[in-house]
């Protein structure tokens, strides 16, 4: 049945579209092969073969005339509400015709510039290893035949850069979509310093990738706050839990700022660690200060912020605590309860 209303509307709109004058309720109705069959004595049941709909009683030629004119009217609203400018005009005679003008149903010329051409060529080119990919090449396809000029390539303006967002994660699409809908989320979810993943019922606000990894940011119902979930760490299917938010969601959601605290980017003191040489590049990376001890180990001094625990424990045995205390014991402790299971 959708199918058929989607085919119907179609063909009344290019109707009103292709028309050089306005067309009559009767034009209409002789043109269309839904409408045909609409005003035909008993709504069209008649004239289908199988037997079933024919053992109906006989409406006459103002059943179908009835139900033909409710048709139209549900059509002609239907399209208006999508958006189509359909006129009604009534001519000397008193008949009223209806004309969709062509220069009133025509979107304005788009008009981007090399800078803004390229920047929408980059951002469809970011999504080449998800399912928005089709969708980002679509969207540059209706721009080019709405007007894009010709000399603008979205595609070349910048073809030295390959941007690309990875996403590997199962979690990645369902997300995204309960973010759009707002649509509450239940998955299973393993903290760095957990042996087993724990239930979490979440209303997800963003998705953001930072450094490589994808982040959920959201309102974590069992603990009553704010969350930011690392979606590797998401075991198992995400699934739906009804509709509707209890918490309001901010008009600012820093998912990197949150993550950057929550793994010690945002620090006002120092620790010293002991790396294995070879290994742990992301403190590396962070470090302040690197001296080789020999034996294989390095000592680092890296900035100490809230959550560096956590990340610590994530390079096992390449990581030796030596200061501050507080560090090295909340080091032991995860690593403690990981190894109980």
């Amino acid at each position: 049945m959708a199918i058929a209303k989607a085919e119907r509307l179609m063909n009344l709109a290019l109707c009103l579209l292709g028309a050089r004058r306005p067309l009559s309720k009767r034009e209409l109705r002789d043109s269309i092969e839904a409408y045909v069959e609409a005003a035909r004595p008993g709504g069209g049941a008649a004239a289908r073969p199988g037997g079933g709909p024919a053992a109906r009683p006989d409406k006459g030629a103002s059943g179908g005339d009835d139900s033909f004119n409710r048709m139209f009217e549900r059509d002609k609203d239907d399209l208006r509400e999508l958006g189509l400018v359909i006129e009604t005009v009534e001519n000397l005679d008193g008949e009223v015709g209806y004309l969709a003008r062509r220069d009133s149903n025509r979107l304005p010329p788009i008009t981007l510039d090399a800078e803004e051409a390229a920047a929408l060529g980059l951002a469809a080119k970011v999504w080449q290893q998800a399912r928005l990919a089709g969708a980002a090449s679509g969207a540059l396809q209706k721009l080019r035949a709405a007007g894009l000029p010709e000399d603008v390539d979205p595609y070349e303006a910048h073809g030295a850069l390959e941007p690309r967002i990875p996403v590997h994660e199962a979690a990645f699409e369902p997300l995204m979509l309960a973010c759009r809908d707002r649509r509450p989320v239940v998955f299973d979810y393993r903290k760095a310093s957990a042996a087993r993943p724990e239930p979490r019922h979440v209303e997800p606000w963003a998705l953001e990738c930072w450094r490589g990894h994808w982040y959920l940011a959201g309102f974590d119902r069992d603990r009553g706050a704010e969350r930011v979930f690392r979606l590797s760490r998401i075991t198992g299917k995400v699934r739906s839990r009804g509709t509707g938010f209890t918490a309001a969601v901010p008009d600012v959601v820093t998912v990197r700022e949150t993550v950057a605290g929550w793994a010690g980017e945002i620090a006002d003191r120092s620790a010293l660690i002991r790396l294995r040489s070879g290994s742990g590049y992301p403190l590396r990376a962070k470090a302040t200060k690197v001296r080789e001890l020999g034996d294989g180990w390095d000592e680092l001094e890296i900035p100490y912020g809230h959550g560096l625990d956590a990340w610590l424990v994530e390079f096992g045995p390449d990581v030796v605590v030596l200061e501050p205390a507080e560090l090295r014991a909340d080091v032991v402790d995860r690593l403690r309860a990981v190894a109980k299971g």
